[in-house]
């Protein structure tokens, strides 16, 4: 469905969901009538009011991004606008809406998804004809303009309200000082920050909410001159401590002045139309100063607790799965329970990937009563989660096999616990970036023909986002410095068969070398062991098999309170313990 024809009119704010895979037929719409699994949605009265809200706008076509208003990566149930309009869930995709037709463009991860989810009014374009939208709008004399109403939002009826909880408070003012100076020491002189992002305004008044599934932040914008200090919040939840806490009520550079979380827009243009002034978007500052302040120590902490949980999910199903009565969903919510009995759990840092079998080759695929398996020692299995705690966020996948794997199963896996001892065994200079590095995660898989679909890691926050920008391996993530986190997570999808994905979250730390100085690796702080059933040394180099008995030999926490869970662990599987040779 070509773009030159049409008038695109951009929507401010619009989102996806999270990934939940969906098991079943795929929708057959060539047939009359068209068939329709159960998981598809009918969206036919949504389009009609969509198109009916479109007409009196002169707007030839209408567009749905993957976002909301902050560009976040997760968001409110309220934002899911995608969702809402196509039925289809996963947690990347552009809906378009024209008079007479509509789109969905979502990459290879989501194609099987959205054909159990979509009904036959939407197209699904499986090209990236939405990534040059631009060349095509000026070879056929349309362009895109902004309107201030959401049109989703008018036809979203039962659109689901804002979490009524209020912030959390701490203390800030040195934050704000810190940014000033850097605002002084800037070339540009810029007059002003703009915080657009949910974790910046989190991260520089101390404050946690609950508005968006998954992690702790609330609905705010931030605007910070060297005089002024302006916070758009929902007025309505603002308590008294609160404004206490901020120093709502005097005048001065340390003050917080309270404004509508909807005039920022206003609010905003005012101040730009004044002479002189300069504003500075703080994404990349605000993530460096993070990774800068975060003491190592807590989170390796954080990471210790967090592997207790995942080490007992993989005691008790050891156990549990011979037996078949077991789900992947009752070992998502075992593993979710055991995270909430650590100390400071704050719940999941997202959605648990607990996948097996077929359902496993599907990257983002998350059980739901409907589609969830029940695990046998015939299939492999893949767990993907995490926790927010006080003080840390957590990521890890393992997976494991209970029977007898196959021998390509145990070569797959294999070569992607080679691409993850290759990335986190590098020495690179200071100021390398993660996209430099990339493909020796994939390097292993290539040599056989083999692939991934999806990133090789990403940033990881300190009670922030779980998928913390702009640390990562791709294009437009900043260089890697010492005392940034990032997960390393390679993995291999066989469609219809199986999946593999090894997930370590790493610290980046300095390394002495022989000549060179100012030298950096990664120091794995992930502590739950690899299924050795699945890893086939004939392939590991020496060094690679030193690497790896060194991984699964340096588990013993320095706290003693965690030491039986581990220790019960390793006796469970004994009959893997043996090094590898």
């Amino acid at each position: 469905m070509p773009s030159c024809g049409w008038l695109l009119v951009l929507s401010l704010a619009a989102l996806t969901g999270i990934a939940v895979g969906a098991e079943g037929t795929e929708r057959n719409c060539s047939l009359s009538p068209p068939y329709l699994p159960s998981t598809a949605v009918n969206t036919t009265l949504r389009l009609q009011e969509l198109r009916e809200r479109m007409r009196p706008l002169n707007i030839s076509a209408y567009i749905i991004p993957g976002t909301d208003a902050h560009l976040s990566e997760y968001i409110a149930p309220r934002d899911n606008r995608v969702a809402f309009m196509t039925g289809f869930t996963g947690s990347a995709g552009t809906a378009v809406v024209t008079q007479t037709k509509a789109a969905l463009w979502t990459d290879s991860r989501y194609w099987v998804q959205a054909e159990r989810q979509m009904d036959c009014n939407w197209e699904l374009e499986k090209d990236e004809t939405q990534e040059n939208y631009n060349i095509n709008l000026d070879s056929s004399n349309r362009s895109l303009k902004s309107i201030p109403a959401n049109l989703v939002d008018q036809v979203w009826t039962e659109r689901p309200p804002i979490p009524p909880d209020h912030l959390t408070q701490r203390t800030w003012q040195m934050k704000v000082d810190h940014i000033r100076n850097q605002m002084r020491d800037n070339p540009y002189e810029p007059t002003a920050l703009l915080l657009s992002a949910l974790d910046e305004t989190a991260w520089l008044f101390n404050l946690r909410g609950n508005d968006i599934p998954y992690n702790p932040f609330f609905y705010s914008y931030t605007l910070l001159t060297m005089d002024d200090i302006w916070l758009f919040v929902h007025l309505d939840r603002v308590t008294d401590e609160l404004k206490e806490y901020l120093n709502a009520s005097c005048v001065g550079s340390l003050c917080v002045q309270l404004k509508s979380y909807d005039t920022v827009r206003d609010d905003l243009q005012k101040y730009v139309a004044q002479p002189g002034v300069k504003v500075w978007i703080g994404t990349e500052y605000t993530n460096y100063a993070l990774y800068e302040l975060i003491t190592p120590e807590p989170v390796c902490l954080v990471l210790l607790r967090d592997a207790v949980a995942v080490i007992q999910l993989l005691m008790w199903l050891e156990k549990a799965v011979p037996e078949g009565k077991e789900t992947e969903l009752t070992a998502a919510e075992y593993v979710n329970n055991c995270r909430s009995k650590q100390k400071d759990s704050r719940g999941p840092s997202f959605e648990t990937i607990s996948a097996s079998g077929p359902n496993a080759a599907l990257a983002h695929y998350s059980p739901t009563e409907e589609s969830s398996r029940r695990l046998t020692v015939d299939e492999m299995y893949l767990v993907d989660s995490g926790g927010q705690y006080l003080d840390g966020t957590t990521d890890i996948t393992r997976t494991v096999h209970w029977g007898t794997p196959t021998d390509m199963q145990r070569e797959a896996f294999t070569r992607v616990l080679m691409g993850n001892i290759e990335i986190s065994r590098t020495i690179f200079p200071s100021g390398t970036r993660g996209a430099n590095m990339e493909m020796l995660g994939r390097r292993a898989l290539w040599q056989v023909g083999l692939n991934y679909g999806h990133g090789t890691g990403h940033g990881v926050g300190n009670y922030f986002g779980v998928h913390e920008w702009p640390v990562g391996f791709q294009t437009n993530n900043i260089p890697f410095r010492s005392g940034m986190f990032t997960s390393i997570e390679p993995g291999y999808y066989k469609d219809n068969d199986f999946g593999i994905r090894i997930e370590d979250v790493a610290v980046i730390v300095p390394v002495q070398t022989k000549y060179g100085h100012n030298y950096l690796t990664f120091d794995t702080v992930s502590l739950v062991p690899y299924d050795r059933k699945l890893i086939d040394t004939s392939l590991l180099s020496s060094e690679q098999v030193r690497n790896t008995n060194f991984l699964l030999s340096t588990l013993l926490p320095r706290s003693s309170s965690h030491v039986r869970s581990l220790t019960v662990y390793k006796a469970v599987r004994k009959n893997h313990s043996n090094k590898l040779q």
